[in-house]
């Protein structure tokens, strides 16, 4: 993440351990660090999951670090601040305790306290160190200290279900800040470690020196959408409590500002058309259904996802929304089209063809409409009748028999009525 970020979450959370009363000066020196504490403290809630969750908040050059306990300890993202682990041992719990590591992504602020607790703490090498869980993209250097300190190394691309201090949690691959980014997510309470991928209040940079990408990003995202977040464990930034999804949502907005172009509050009808023109289909659909949100009977908006959802193949779902378009603009000649492509889509191929001649009828000329119904009527059969349609004829049939005629031994299609 950007330093700039890094300070706002610093401060932020911070007002968020000590608020001061209206109207009362600021101190001058460094509010005093919260140390480490349950996330059932930090949530303000009595649940025993959240209990048996440690948190200790990041600052300076560290991730924030958590701590699953259990039989035995498993820290995700060990961070880079050495006295978070003297604070933890003060605790009552010790170094061999620690039996895994897991890690959301190999950079040095997440990453680093794993030296530090085979380096600075030989009670727990002696007992056979701890299992580190990482990608097989995080870097090999990481992979190779841990080894020459007897420490198992465990790569997972996700899919995995991982048993951590007796809870299960789903592994995620969540690349996009980096290229070897893991997220971490448990069912049952709905709870997910994101690591930098999705964060209160910022969005991480793209590392692309670590092999961060723009596109791998919102693929990560979109991995994140697929799950039902209720409670996000960032790794900077204060946990959030029953708003992760809208974090993991305003991460998704801010990498269409980025793919768009913009950097203002993205304007959801115009974003919508501009990540059409790139190819992002379902971008667009999220985009329409935020300006339908704010205005439900927006025409345009309706019909645009309606456009997107027959490309996607999701052409039941595009019926309903042309339906209401033409409910009330019964002679909109994209809407017919529209309907009758989506028809066509379903299979239902000479159903679809009154919709194309009802467009048509509006627009003798509008080629779209010609095109569908010569397919539509080549494959509900009729052939000729598809044949007599000419831009049809130049723009498939010659296509078809030119595919052919460039593979040897290759048959001319056998026309319908005569199969």
């Amino acid at each position: 993440m950007t330093r700039d970020a890094h300070d706002e979450d610093r401060r932020e959370a911070r007002e968020e351990w000590e608020p001061s009363p209206d109207g009362a000066e600021q101190p001058q020196e460094e509010p005093k660090h919260p140390g480490w504490l349950t996330l059932a403290q930090v949530f303000k809630t009595a649940d025993p999951f959240f209990e048996k969750i440690l948190f200790l908040l990041a600052y300076d050059y560290s991730s924030n670090i958590y701590v699953i306990k259990g039989d035995y300890l498993t820290i995700v993202d060990p961070g880079n601040d050495y006295t978070g682990f003297m604070d933890l041992f003060r605790l009552g719990y010790k170094p061999e305790d620690i039996k895994k590591i897991v890690l959301t992504h190999g950079h040095r602020d997440h990453c680093m306290g794993a030296f530090e607790l085979l380096r600075a703490y030989p009670a727990l090498v002696e007992s056979g160190g701890f299992e580190l869980i990482l990608h097989p993209e995080s870097p090999g250097e990481l992979k190779e200290v841990v080894r020459k300190f007897g420490s198992q190394v465990t790569e997972v691309q996700g899919g995995e279900t991982l048993e951590l201090s007796g809870q299960q949690w789903e592994v995620l691959y969540t690349p996009g800040h980096t290229v070897d980014g893991l997220s971490f997510y448990h069912a049952p309470s709905k709870t997910a470690f994101t690591g930098d991928l999705a964060l209160p209040h910022a969005m991480a940079e793209i590392d692309h020196n670590a092999g961060g990408r723009l596109d791998h990003y919102l693929f990560g995202i979109k991995v994140l959408l697929q799950k039902d977040i209720a409670h996000l464990l960032p790794g900077h930034g204060v946990p959030v409590a029953s708003l992760g999804n809208r974090v993991v949502e305003q991460t998704y907005e801010s990498l269409m500002l980025k793919i768009i172009g913009v950097e203002k509050e993205i304007p959801w009808i115009e974003g919508a058309q501009a990540l059409v023109t790139k190819g992002l289909l379902e971008e667009a659909v999220f985009c329409c259904d935020r300006e339908l949100a704010r205005q439900a009977d927006n025409l345009r908006a309706i019909q645009l996802k309606a456009y997107c959802l027959t490309d996607m193949g999701r052409c039941e779902e595009s019926l309903i929304l042309l339906d209401q378009v033409l409910a009330r603009d019964h002679a909109n000649i994209h809407a017919l089209t529209a309907k009758g492509h989506a028809l066509l889509g379903l299979g239902r191929y000479l159903e679809s063809v009154p919709f194309f001649d009802q467009a048509l009828a509006l627009n003798p000329e509008f080629q779209e409409p010609q095109i569908y119904k010569g397919m539509a009527l080549y494959l509900g059969g009729k052939v000729d009748e598809a044949m007599d349609i000419e831009i049809f004829q130049k723009e498939f049939a010659h296509r078809v028999k030119q595919q052919f005629a460039n593979k040897p031994g290759a048959q001319a299609p056998t026309r319908p009525d005569q199969a």
